[in-house]
C-alpha cells in the first residue's frame, strides 16, 4: 500500500494521527507520514483515510477482501450503472465502482451544476473566510469515465423498465443504479417570512457564500434557530467573528437531540462561556421583517429578539420526492434497504438492481439490534457508498455488509468534539477520563449493560479504541483503568431524547387475498 497526502488539502485536523499514530505525525502544523506503511499498519490507514474530513489521503487500495492478494472475486465489468446523486456518496462510489473493475458505461446525475464539492467545510472555513466555497471542491481520485448530467434533477425512477427519468424529459436506462440524493436544508415553513432578506439556510456551497457575505457585513445580530450541530458550529464561527449571536432551541440544550441531555448540559455551558445568547425550551414563532428585511423575531415565551441575520438550522430534509412513485418503501425517514445497500420495495422485498448510499439510506445495524436507522453523517456516506458500489458489481456469495461504526466529528468554541457509535441509543453515561468541568473528557454510552457509543472532548485518541469496545459488545460501565480516569462518580441516566418515529411519512395499505397476489402500497398524504 502506497500513501500519498494533498497537503494543499489537508487542514490540519489529526484524524490520520489520532487512528494511524505510527503512519502520521503532525509537527507543528506540517503533517509527516510515511509513504509506504507496513502491511500490519493497513487497517489503521484505511480508518484514516476514510475519516479525514477533507479527503487528503489517497491510497492506491482503498479497500479489498481479505483474500485479495489471491483469486479475484467475479465482477461485472460491463453494462450500464446509473448513480444518481453527484456529491460525497455518489462521487466515491463512482471511483470504487471502477477500482473494482467495472469497465461499462457510468452515468451521474446531480441537481447541482458543478463538480462534487465537501460539505463539512460549509459550517465552518467558508464562513471564517479561511477557505472560498470554490476551494472545497471533492478531489478526483482517479478519472472515473463518467458521463456527468449536472444541473439537472432525477424527477422519477422505473424500476421495472430500468430508467431514471429527468426533469427536462431526458431518460436514462440502467443495468443498477444508486439511489443517494442526500438532503437538503429544511426551510422555515412561513414562505413570507423565509422571504425575508437576511433570512438564511446553509447546505450547498451557495447558501454558504451568500451567509459568509452577510457575516461579514457585521450585522448588529444573528439569530439562529436550532442547536443542532450546524446550528452550534454556526454560533461558534459568529462569536469568533466578534458578532452578538441568539440561539433558539426547543430542547433542554444544544446537541440535546444528537448527545443526550448530559453532554448538552455541556455544550450548553460552552457557549454562554464564549457570549451565546442560550434560549433553551423555547421556539422562534414568527419572522418579523421591516421593509422586506428581516427586523427581529417573537418567541414562544413571549420575548423578542432584535436581528438582522437569522439562519434556519432546523434540520434536514430528504430528496425521496422523486420517488413516491417507484414502488420502494420510501417515506420521510428515507429509502428502506437491507445491510448490503440494496434497496426494499413497498412489499418489504429486497430488489436486485436498485442500491441506496448516503443521507437518504435506511439501514438495519446489527450492533443495534437490527434497528433500522439513517445516519447524516460525513464518514457514513463514505463507508455505506463504498460497500454500495462494491456489492453493485458482486456476486451473491461476495457482497458485503455495511456494518460500520458511525463516527462522527465537529469544532466549535476551540474545542473538537467526536463520537463513535450512536449515542441516543443508551440509557446511562459515564465520564471515564477527564473532566467536564475542564471541557476535556471521554464519556462513554451504554444500554443493557454493553457499551454502545463513546463522545470526546479534545480527547479523539481514544475514539478507535472504544470503537473496538463497541465492535466487540464490551460490558458497561467500563472496567478498565485509564490514566488520569474521570473524578465524576459511576454511571448516571443518559437523558437521551426518546426515539422519534416519522409521522409525516406514508401509510402502509396491503389489499389481496391470495399469497400470489398479497401486495402493499404506499398511500403519501397529500
Amino acid at each position: 500500500m502506497r500513501v500519498v497526502v494533498d497537503l494543499t488539502r489537508c487542514q490540519g485536523y489529526g484524524q490520520c494521527v489520532f487512528l494511524a499514530p505510527d503512519v502520521f505525525t503532525m509537527h507543528e502544523e506540517a503533517l509527516l507520514y510515511d509513504l509506504q506503511p507496513a502491511d500490519e499498519r493497513r487497517e489503521h490507514v484505511l480508518r484514516a483515510a476514510a475519516a479525514c474530513p477533507v479527503q487528503a489521503i489517497h491510497l492506491d487500495r482503498t479497500a479489498s477482501t481479505p483474500n485479495d492478494d489471491h483469486e479475484r472475486a467475479p465482477v461485472m465489468e460491463d453494462g450500464r450503472i446509473v448513480i444518481v446523486g453527484a456529491s460525497l456518496a455518489g462521487a466515491r462510489a463512482a471511483e470504487v465502482l471502477r477500482r473494482e473493475g467495472f469497465a461499462g458505461t457510468l452515468t451521474m446525475i446531480g441537481a447541482e451544476a458543478g463538480e462534487p464539492y465537501d460539505r463539512p467545510p460549509l459550517s465552518k472555513q467558508v464562513l471564517t473566510g479561511q477557505v472560498p466555497p470554490e476551494h472545497t471542491l471533492l478531489p478526483r481520485l482517479r478519472e472515473i469515465g463518467a458521463e456527468w448530467l449536472c444541473g439537472t434533477p432525477a424527477a422519477a425512477l422505473d424500476v421495472a423498465g430500468k430508467r431514471v427519468l429527468l426533469a427536462d424529459g431526458r431518460e436514462v436506462g440502467f443495468d443498477r443504479v444508486l439511489l443517494a440524493t442526500g438532503t437538503r436544508a429544511r426551510p422555515w415553513p412561513d414562505e413570507a417570512e423565509a422571504a425575508l432578506e437576511g433570512v438564511h439556510t446553509l447546505r450547498d456551497a451557495r447558501d454558504a457564500a451568500a451567509l459568509r457575505r452577510a457575516l461579514a457585513a457585521g450585522p448588529r445580530r444573528v439569530l439562529i434557530l436550532g442547536g443542532g450541530f450546524t446550528g452550534s458550529e454556526i454560533a461558534s464561527v459568529c462569536r469568533e467573528l466578534g458578532l452578538p449571536v441568539t440561539l433558539v432551541e426547543r430542547g433542554p440544550a444544544p446537541l440535546h437531540n444528537a448527545m443526550g441531555g448530559v453532554i448538552g448540559d455541556v455544550a450548553a455551558q460552552l457557549q454562554r462561556e464564549h457570549g451565546v445568547d442560550l434560549r433553551c425550551g423555547t421556539t422562534v414563532t414568527a419572522l418579523e421583517g421591516d421593509g422586506g428585511r428581516l427586523s427581529g423575531a417573537r418567541l414562544s415565551d413571549g420575548s423578542t429578539v432584535e436581528a438582522d441575520v437569522a439562519v434556519v438550522a432546523l434540520g434536514s430534509v430528504r430528496n425521496v420526492e422523486w420517488l413516491r412513485d417507484s414502488g420502494l418503501a420510501v417515506g420521510a425517514w428515507g429509502v428502506t434497504c437491507d445491510a448490503g445497500c440494496r434497496a426494499v420495495d413497498s412489499n418489504g422485498l429486497v430488489t436486485d438492481d436498485v442500491f441506496v448510499a448516503g443521507d437518504i439510506a435506511r439501514f438495519p445495524h446489527p450492533l443495534y439490534e437490527y434497528q433500522f436507522m439513517s445516519l447524516e453523517h460525513w464518514g457514513n456516506a463514505v463507508a455505506q457508498a463504498e460497500v454500495a458500489a462494491h456489492n453493485m458489481v458482486s456476486d451473491q456469495a461476495h457482497r458485503w455488509p455495511h456494518l460500520s461504526v458511525p463516527v462522527f466529528w465537529s469544532s466549535q468554541f476551540g474545542v473538537n468534539i467526536k463520537s463513535v457509535g450512536v449515542p441516543t441509543f443508551a440509557d446511562q453515561i459515564v465520564f471515564v477520563q477527564g473532566s467536564p468541568a475542564e471541557r476535556r473528557f471521554v464519556a462513554v454510552y451504554g444500554y443493557r449493560g454493553r457499551i454502545t457509543a463513546a463522545v470526546t472532548f479534545d480527547q479523539a485518541m481514544w475514539l478507535e479504541f472504544y470503537q473496538h469496545q463497541i465492535e466487540r459488545a464490551a460490558p458497561f460501565p467500563p472496567s478498565f483503568r485509564h490514566v488520569g480516569g474521570g473524578a465524576d462518580g459511576g454511571p448516571v441516566p443518559a437523558r437521551v431524547p426518546e426515539r422519534l418515529v416519522a409521522t409525516a411519512g406514508a401509510t402502509v395499505v396491503v389489499t389481496g387475498h391470495d399469497p400470489a397476489e398479497r401486495r402493499a402500497s404506499l398511500v403519501h398524504p397529500g
